[in-house]
């Protein structure tokens, strides 16, 4: 059930417009620890829109996008961290010495 979700969310990833339609099987446990992320993200997402349907103060609903802010950050790090150690490692090995520019990039497009 879990390969067919995994290969479901694989094929929306290639009929993005903003994705570079290259595709990555991760490791179960890499998946379920990423996916594990997300949810907890989309939890707290959910829980801003409580907040605002029931009129919470502003403070308290900036506070809560702040973690939201911070658990997206969280998630960046260690999905930059395992592309570190797999895709570009790998590329690099292969002699792929591209993988360096497109890293580049990436880490510019992160740091605005």
């Amino acid at each position: 059930m879990a390969d067919e979700k995994h290969n479901k969310d694989i094929d929306q990833v290639a009929e993005c417009c903003h994705c570079s339609g290259k595709t990555k099987e991760r490791e179960d446990k890499e998946y379920k620890d990423l996916m594990n992320r997300l949810k907890r993200i989309e939890g707290q997402v959910r829980g801003v829109e409580g907040m605002l349907e029931n009129d919470a103060y502003c403070t308290d609903i900036l506070i809560q996008v702040s973690a939201i802010t911070s658990a997206l950050n969280s998630f960046n790090k260690v999905l930059l961290a395992n592309h570190m150690r797999s895709c570009v490692a790998e590329n690099i090995r292969e002699g792929n010495d591209e993988i360096i520019d497109e890293l580049v990039v990436t880490l510019q497009k992160l740091m605005k």
